[in-house]
């Protein structure tokens, strides 16, 4: 075995679905038929008269998904639609998501196809809403394991507890802290969760399975599941301790040779990195002009390097949409999907499997995105599933603790809520120490909008705690470090530098800070340094200044170095307490707080 956690037990699973063989891999959606002599697209097809043998071609269907981050409740605002292109060429918005739809969509894909499979591509647990945050992610395995997923890949949210919490999560128990939260032990999860490309820094061998095999009679699909590379520099410290994160490509590429040597030459990668598409509409054509031309950054690079005997990729971690063909390094078409996130889409795939040569006919291959709509039923199982986790969230999760009066969006390269969670930190850290001068948040803490429009009986313009637990999911502390002014705007200027240069991550600011952020220069000259002010004064480099982060951009994550190197370090709180005090120094039923501006940082385009 190429992994060095046995197989879990398989509890519960379909017997008329599958098959597990040896070490696995993870993997994405399916259907629709290919246009092959005597391929089946329902199910097994016969010969004719008395003749029983197998027709050449077997469709598979590949049904995916993927970063649905624990979203079990359909989410709200811009969380929960997705952007839809017309025939005349205009768009609409559609609601989309709650696992209670996302289940019946899926098992009305499957009707009348025998060979069915399931994978996702990673960060199905992690920055999730209190129903499922609150308990460690057990509710969202939990109704995974009702979907039928049979594979997935690790994303970095798996590892925001750690290596041992994700083997929990794996392989069941109670929290060793919390305990159990019902009178059932939590059992873990029925599917495997592939890690090809993590590996235990002492053994050097993957800290999971590398991949998985799916079969059904002779039909066998293998699946090779990684997570970006980068995972250590989005991921606190604490929580990649002790793993290694090797190259994408090269990790699938071993371990594409060890299933061909194995017999297994149908092989789909289940990869947690993903791309930058041209449009917004989940059902664009990426292929316009030409074979990927729609879709660009991470994985279009790694695509055009992941071995030829991969049939077919499943991405993620960049929560958008995409259906994409791009050419393998011979040259030949590889479909390469993601699915949104948040459980607003999944993909739709046929694999048509070539008996003779044990491998997808890829020129037969066709893919989709389909809509989680919310026309549909719910599936009974999902609502009662949710209705006991929200029995127990409810005495937490429900109790107001702030007023808004519209909107606080997150949206924007400085969003209204980002100044807000600046601002409340920057307050929690003058309680702690009154020469704070500012604080400094990253965007992608910041995991979904404020709404006025009321989630649940609690009324509109209402914060409620499981609201802000929504927004800052991560139990963050609130840290101070003192830097000099030349440490600060080097910080800045790596918003748009170094590792951040292709795809800026732009901080959200405290009040007083200001600067112009220049879109028409390049590099970390679109820092204007002479434009740094705090409380209208320019920086002074050799300065000493107070500054409030949280966790882990004072561990120097997102790319921040410069902010992981700062003297007199002072741990605070939970940052999510922070939002929840200022929001209830600041608000009231009579005066609700009003949206920032997000007049902060002046941008140039």
């Amino acid at each position: 075995m190429p992994a060095t956690s046995p197989a879990h037990p398989r509890r519960r699973r379909r017997t008329n679905r599958l098959l597990v063989t040896a070490a696995g891999a993870l993997t994405v959606g399916a259907l629709a038929a290919a246009a092959l002599p005597g391929s089946a697209s329902a199910g097994e097809q016969h010969g004719k008269g008395h003749d029983h043998r197998p027709s050449r071609y077997q469709d598979v269907q590949l049904l995916s998904f993927n970063d649905l981050h624990g979203n079990l409740e359909p989410p709200t605002g811009s969380s929960g639609r997705v952007t839809e292109l017309q025939p005349d060429g205009t768009t609409k918005t559609i609601d989309a998501g709650g696992a209670e739809y996302l289940a019946t969509h899926l098992r009305q894909a499957r009707k009348g196809n025998a060979y069915s499979i399931t994978a996702a591509g990673g960060d199905m647990v992690g920055a999730s809403p209190l129903i499922s945050g609150l308990f460690h992610d057990e509710p969202t395995i939990e109704a995974l394991n009702k979907l039928e997923l049979d594979v997935t890949s690790v994303g970095n949210h798996e590892f925001d507890e750690g290596a041992k919490e994700l083997s929990r999560l794996q392989n069941g128990g109670c929290h060793p802290t919390d305990g159990c939260y019902t009178d059932k032990t939590f059992q873990g999860a029925d599917f495997p969760y592939l890690a090809a490309n993590v590996l235990d820094e002492k053994t050097e061998k993957p800290l999971l399975k590398p991949y998985w095999v799916w079969q059904k009679k002779d039909v066998k699909v293998g699946f090779i599941g990684v997570t970006l590379e980068g995972t250590p520099n989005i991921v606190s410290a604490e929580g990649v301790k002790g793993l290694v994160f090797k190259d994408e490509v090269e990790t699938i590429n071993r371990y594409a040779k060890e299933l061909r040597r194995k017999g297994v030459k149908s092989i789909v990668a289940l990869i947690h990195e993903g791309g930058f598409p041209a449009s917004q509409s989940y059902n664009y054509d990426c292929d316009a002009p030409g074979a990927g031309d729609g879709i660009s950054g991470p994985i279009a690079d790694i695509a055009k390097n992941v071995s030829p005997e991969v049939d077919a990729l499943v991405t993620g971690h960049t929560h958008n949409a995409y259906v994409c063909t791009i050419p393998d390094p011979a040259g030949n078409p590889r479909t390469v999907t993601s699915a949104a996130s948040f459980g607003r889409l999944y993909t739709d795939t046929t694999l048509t499997y070539d008996r003779r040569t044990g491998d997808i006919a890829r020129t037969a291959v066709k893919s989709a995105n389909h809509v989680v709509s919310r026309d549909v039923p719910k599936a009974p199982d999902m609502t009662r599933l949710i209705d006991k986790w929200n029995t127990l969230a409810a005495p937490i999760g429900n109790r107001p603790i702030g007023h808004i009066s519209g909107d606080i969006v997150k949206d924007g390269t400085e969003s209204p809520l980002g100044d807000l969670i600046a601002d409340a930190q920057l307050e929690y850290a003058r309680t702690l120490d009154p020469e704070t001068d500012l604080a400094l948040m990253n965007p992608g803490g910041i995991r979904a909008s404020l709404t006025y429009a009321a989630s649940g009986a609690e009324g509109d313009g209402v914060v409620t705690f499981a609201e802000a637990f929504t927004v800052q999911p991560f139990a963050n502390t609130v840290n101070l470090q003192t830097f000099t002014g030349e440490q600060l705007i080097k910080a800045l200027k790596e918003q748009v530098s170094g590792s951040n240069e292709a795809a800026p991550k732009i901080l959200q600011v405290s009040e007083g800070l200001t600067y112009t952020l220049d879109l028409t220069k390049s590099g970390a000259d679109r820092v204007v340094t002479d434009s740094i002010r705090l409380n209208g004064e320019a920086i002074d480099p050799s300065a000493s200044y107070r500054v409030a982060t949280n966790s882990f951009l004072a561990g120097g994550g997102d790319g921040f170095t410069t902010l992981g190197q700062g003297a007199d370090d002072l741990v605070g709180d939970d940052d999510l307490k922070a939002l929840e005090q200022y929001l209830t120094a600041n608000s009231s039923a009579g005066s609700p707080l009003a949206p920032p501006a997000a007049d902060r940082i002046t941008i140039v385009k």
